[in-house]
């Protein structure tokens, strides 16, 4: 099984990365409840967002897998004390 994600627009699926498959192959399609934000409806104009963004730039790191050791810490933690 493979996952893919994609955007729905005007009638059309589009794929956010190629795929190779088969010619033909059943596939599901699930669509997203919108999680979009409009920073304007929270009073957030374009400079107070780019303000925003540099703060939680540092945040970045926790995608990194390196962090996922971090995942569960409280938990690890106890297990060794």
């Amino acid at each position: 099984m493979l996952t893919v994600e994609g955007i729905y627009v005007n009638g059309t699926i589009q794929l956010l990365k190629s795929v190779e498959t088969v010619n033909k192959t059943k596939v599901l399609i699930t669509f997203l409840e919108n999680t979009d934000v409009e920073l304007k409806t929270l009073g957030i104009d374009e400079s107070a967002a780019s303000e925003l963004r540099a703060k939680f730039a540092t945040f970045e790191d926790w995608n990194d897998p390196e962090m996922d050791v971090y995942n569960d810490y409280d938990n690890a933690r106890a297990a060794v004390n």
